[in-house]
């Protein structure tokens, strides 16, 4: 026999990178000399390993010419035991005309004679369904003129030569959508849109595909709407005949020992889309070594995909069928399994805040840990681990207030406000601190509800709502009040200060900040005191005591330094460095500035970043790098409008409407002020209105419009004089010069 592949798939579709490293492949083996090319090609159950080994033979058979033989080895085939060596060989051997009374009875002998057959020829040998190394291993040939492509559900990692892996991946949605018009064409006339939301169900995966266009095929007088709404109901079980994808689920499960078996349901429970070590630990109840070689011995089985360093993935289609089988143990087990996953997440994440925290608040003591729980020590590791589980974190606080589980919703939020913080989005902060509030609030934990209304007043100042940021503060306030908590109390003071900072009201943001200052320095709390020496430090910047700003911003910096804050220490630096600007000091300005930078780019502070780069951009301008500043000043933008910071991005567009007008493109600056201005009168923010107004009168007078520049300027002054700005003086001078110098101040 010189042939015996099985039909190519008229539907094949994609796989173009996979078809080009088995190419490679074949023209290493041509180059390497006396090596025989073998691509080992894995995957998750239907991903569509088999029919890609199959389309590549047949692409590729002409440079084979003598034989192009396929065998299935059966791993994990239903009804059917793996092949053994003994009887592949066999089969291979008479397949190339040996007699079958003439084989050799000793496994070696045969495989030697099968090498001995290939010697000199030019053979492409598909092992399918490979159950292991060991099993695919004995039927290589030796020739440097062959290819063998092996497909297996398993890692095999022990073959022989420079074998290079290929694992095979789901189809993107563009791909699946073709494939199921290929294999029914009557789709081709329904909606683009409802096709695509179709396929979406089968989550890439090619069998599932297949299945679905068999179905179709099976149904002419459905639609697509209706093989949706089936698909929806039951895609596990649907079924064109008698192929399912649980079906083939069900082997690679089957396969799985009895302990494999009960680890692969407790992932099954897992709110999460990804998991590590130490989280399965708490989820199965066994010790971190035993989870650790079970994920691996599941990934080997690919039934887990590898989403990063020891962490690990389901394709959902296969969380689906893990939950359906955990859906089967005993309640009590499986709710005690999920409570000890929450457990962990809950105490790891307060764990993790005690390193990033932004304030010193009194906390309730965390939840008792597991057995195993990473090894946290510095602001670095807590941040990376918080980001890593940030999916899963949300999944476990969105099962906690699903079941309304409400000392979770609260310690939970609680173990992710600086996440939630550095990273946003502030929406999605806002909404999960009241959710949190509103639990404490039922529990009676008074000061729960307190400390997440403090973290609810800093996301909505920081997206512009000021006056929920100023309820959600008194609010706290009041309750640390009431409780004796003194650490409450100068948070809420210090974030209440901010609120009215922004709002214009300096001398009562100067107040609550030296309040904040004094309650920190009574209870010898640092971070207390740097945090309200730098915001009172920013109160006096814009109040034009530029001095008195460096001499607070300077102290809070050196307290940040004495504490390893390195958060702390990019925000003193930023705003140590708009002080230095605004005294000419461009070169130290730009020091501190580009070290802020570091940091914030260093920990992935995305708000540290847009603030030091504003900044930067400012000095940049001044300094007339007009090319530098519009670079920092746009990164700058785009990560305000990201996160939501809405007064960030008013400032960011008036810094932006400058540059604009200075380099003479006064159409882009008066667009840059004019949506600053609508934006300050959304949020109520007077000295972004000014600094607006401002900059269009700026626009007026460049283009010639006297009159108009005038009337702005009057507005801007008027504003920054209400709030007691500083610019008020500078805009007074702009004005006074205006006028003496216009037409009919010439002509008296």
């Amino acid at each position: 026999m010189r042939y015996s592949l099985p039909p190519d798939a008229a539907a094949f579709t994609g796989r173009e990178e996979e078809l080009d490293r088995i190419t490679a492949a074949v023209a290493q083996g041509a180059t390497a000399g006396g090596v025989v090319a073998i691509c080992p090609i894995g995957g998750m159950p239907g991903v569509g390993k088999t029919a890609l080994a199959v389309h590549a033979a047949h692409l590729l058979r002409h440079r084979f010419p003598d034989r192009q033989l396929f065998i299935d080895l059966h791993a994990h085939t239903p009804g059917h035991k793996p092949v053994t060596p003994q009887a592949a060989l066999a089969g291979l051997l008479t397949a190339t005309g040996v007699d079958a009374r003439s084989l050799p009875r000793d496994l070696d002998d045969r495989a030697a004679l099968w090498r001995d057959r290939m010697a000199g020829q030019r053979v492409l040998l598909v092992l399918d369904n490979a159950e292991s190394s060991a099993q695919a291993a004995l039927l290589l040939p030796g020739s440097d003129s062959c290819l063998v492509l092996v497909t297996s559900r398993r890692h095999l990692g022990d073959l022989p030569g420079a074998a290079d892996p290929l694992l095979v991946k789901i189809l993107t949605p563009g791909e699946a959508r073709e494939m199921f018009v290929r294999l029914a064409p009557r789709a081709a006339d329904a909606p683009a849109a409802a096709v695509g939301e179709l396929t979406e169900l089968a989550e890439g995966l090619p069998l599932a595909i297949s299945l679905l266009a068999r179905v179709y095929a099976r149904h002419p007088s459905w639609t697509i709407a209706d093989l949706t709404a089936e698909t929806r109901a039951s895609m596990l079980t649907l079924t064109a005949e008698a192929d399912s994808v649980a079906a083939a689920f069900d082997v690679s499960y089957r396969y799985l020992s009895p302990g494999q078996r009960q680890f692969f349901r407790r992932l099954g429970l897992n709110p999460g889309t990804t998991i590590d070590a130490y989280a399965a630990a708490a989820l199965a109840g066994t010790g971190l070594r035993d989870a650790a070689g079970q994920l691996d011995a599941l990934h080997g089985e690919g039934l887990l995909t590898e989403t990063g360093y020891r962490r690990y993935g389901m394709h959902d289609l296969i969380r689906r069928y893990a939950r359906d089988r955990a859906a089967n143990s005993p309640a009590k087990s499986r709710d005690q399994a999920l409570g000890r996953l929450l457990d962990y997440y809950q105490h790891t994440a307060a764990l993790a805040e005690t390193f990033l925290a932004r304030r010193t608040c009194t906390s309730p003591a965390p939840a008792a840990p597991s057995d195993a729980v990473p090894d946290l020590t510095d602001s670095t590791q807590a941040l990376a681990w918080a980001r890593a589980e940030r999916s899963n974190l949300l999944a476990c606080l969105d099962h906690a207030t699903a079941t309304g589980q409400h000392a979770r919703v609260a310690a939970l939020t609680a173990g992710m406000s600086a996440l939630l913080r550095i990273d946003g989005p502030w929406n999605d902060a806002v909404t999960r601190h009241t959710t949190a509030a509103q639990a404490a609030r039922q529990l009676g934990d008074w000061l729960g509800q307190a400390n997440a209304l403090n973290y609810l007043g800093y996301v909505r100042l920081q997206t512009g709502d000021y006056a929920g940021a100023v309820q959600a503060l008194q609010e706290a306030l009041g309750i640390y009040r009431d409780l004796g908590d003194r650490l409450g109390q100068a948070c809420a003071l210090t974030d209440l200060g901010n609120v009215r900072r922004v709002t214009d009201d300096y001398a009562g943001a100067a107040r609550a900040m030296e309040e904040a200052l004094g309650i920190a320095r009574d209870l010898g709390d640092r971070l207390g005191q740097a945090n309200a020496l730098l915001y009172l430090g920013i109160v006096r910047r814009v109040t034009d005591d530029c001095a008195g700003a460096a001499r607070a911003m300077e102290e809070a910096l050196g307290i940040y330094r004495d504490l390893g804050d390195r958060l702390g220490q990019a925000c003193a630096l930023t705003y140590l460095g708009d002080v230095r600007r605004a005294t000419d000091d461009y070169t130290g300005a730009t020091q501190v500035l580009e070290e802020a930078l570091g940091i914030a780019r260093d920990l992935r502070d995305r708000l540290g970043q847009a603030n030091a780069l504003l900044y930067l951009g400012i000095v940049r301008r001044v300094t007339d790098d007009y090319a530098g500043a519009a670079r920092a000043m746009e990164e700058a933008l785009g990560i305000y409008r990201d996160l939501g910071d809405r007064s960030a991005e008013a400032t960011g567009l008036n810094e932006a409407g400058t540059l604009h007008r200075i380099r003479g493109d006064l159409s882009a600056a008066g667009t840059c002020h004019r949506q600053s201005l609508d934006l300050a009168r959304e949020i109520g923010s007077s000295w972004d209105e000014a600094h607006a107004l401002a900059g269009l009168a700026r626009c007026a007078l460049a283009a010639g419009r006297t009159a108009d520049a005038e009337a702005g300027l009057r507005q801007a002054q008027e504003t920054f004089q209400r709030i007691g700005a500083a610019e008020a003086s500078d805009v007074s001078a702009e004005l006074d010069a205006l006028i003496t110098n216009s037409p009919a101040a010439q002509g008296s």
